[in-house]
């Protein structure tokens, strides 16, 4: 797994490198994968984190999750090589609690989330994430639901542009929203060359610069698989499955995701709610977590000179402590979710 990533670039994704781990050496260490233990891959894609697990301590075992039932089957011969130390599973990683129950484990040693496309789903055409190779309009990472056309050609000019602005951070997400309203009435969406080219001809590229449709898919991709939603709660999944000491290590590709997690863990921490001389401290629950990372780490300079790719990601990581798992965060949740419009409460925006 090359990551997930959002980055400049990351939506014309394409070229030779496949299947490489971002930050494969800090994930392990801040997992303390050579201690031994039960952990959880939330994100299994290629498998690079699982095997890296597996291979630091003969007596570690990972239930690896993935929504995308391609991953599910090319995980297989890992699997069988296992011997019974890696149970793969087909699901959501927003549920990774809930499955890893029903295989009979009710708590484990660690878990790894690294969010956002695999590098596979991007260099795959007929997945429909990347405008490079044209290809059917889809971008549903379970091959299931919704799919990125339906969302194009159904919905109204207003949630697409909350979309691109809110999930992409494209600033002329009211201008490609409006100009795919009058497309669509002379034909349907149905690839991701005729959305590429649409926006192609509304957004200059810079010399040098990301290509122009880079955040309108990648808003329209977050927004077909919540992407966010599914990482808030893989967050509070984590809190409630991880034991005493257990490891929480969460690697991202943008922004938006980040500020997700930066946010759990500063109120995990305690860190969130200090007060001044301007408004009085207040409450403060228990600390769930303690800091791993007191930032963000990056990818070195021989990482990037070898996987491009891994230029936005971060990682930040805690440890879990004895107090009791929390209620949902509504700050949190809210950072997932797009505003609500007037248009969507009934009036005009």
């Amino acid at each position: 797994m090359m990551g997930r990533g959002d980055g400049p670039g990351a939506g014309a994704a394409g070229g030779p490198n496949r299947h490489v781990p971002v930050l494969l050496e800090e994930v392990c260490d801040a997992l303390d994968v050579k201690r031994g233990g039960v952990f959880i891959d939330g994100t299994f894609g290629a498998g690079g984190y699982t095997r890296a697990i597996l291979d630091a301590n003969l007596r570690n075992t990972v239930i690896a999750i993935d929504r995308d039932p391609d991953a599910i089957a090319g995980g297989a011969t890992l699997a069988a090589k296992s011997k019974r130390r890696l149970s793969l599973i087909a699901g959501r990683f927003g549920d990774l609690d809930i499955l890893a129950q029903a295989q009979g484990c009710n708590e484990v040693d660690g878990v790894v989330l690294d969010i956002g496309v695999s590098s596979m789903q991007l260099d795959e055409a007929d997945r429909g994430f990347s405008f490079r190779n044209d290809g059917p309009l889809d971008m549903r990472m379970e091959r299931d639901g919704p799919s990125a056309a339906d969302l194009i050609n159904e919905s109204s000019e207003a949630e697409l542009a909350d979309i691109f602005y809110h999930y992409g951070e494209e600033r002329r997400a009211r201008a490609v929203a409006r100009a795919i309203i009058e497309a669509r009435r002379r034909q349907k969406f149905e690839t991701t060359k005729q959305l590429a080219d649409l926006v192609s001809s509304l957004i200059w590229q810079e010399p040098g610069g990301i290509h122009p449709a880079t955040r309108v898919f990648q808003g329209l991709r977050i927004a077909v698989n919540d992407e966010l939603g599914e990482l808030v709660r893989a967050l509070h999944a984590a809190e409630r499955i991880l034991m005493p000491g257990g490891r929480l290590v969460v690697v991202t590709f943008h922004s938006l995701e980040d500020r997700i997690v930066k946010q759990f863990f500063a109120a995990r921490t305690g860190r969130a709610a200090g007060g001044s001389r301007h408004m009085p401290t207040t409450y403060v629950p228990e600390a769930t977590f303690d800091a791993i990372t007191r930032g963000p780490i990056a990818p070195g300079p021989v990482e990037l000179s070898r996987n491009p790719r891994a230029r936005s990601a971060k990682l930040r990581a805690g440890a879990r402590t004895t107090a009791a798992a929390q209620e949902a965060l509504d700050a949190i949740t809210m950072l997932a979710e797009l505003p609500q419009t007037t248009e969507k409460r009934g009036g005009r925006r």
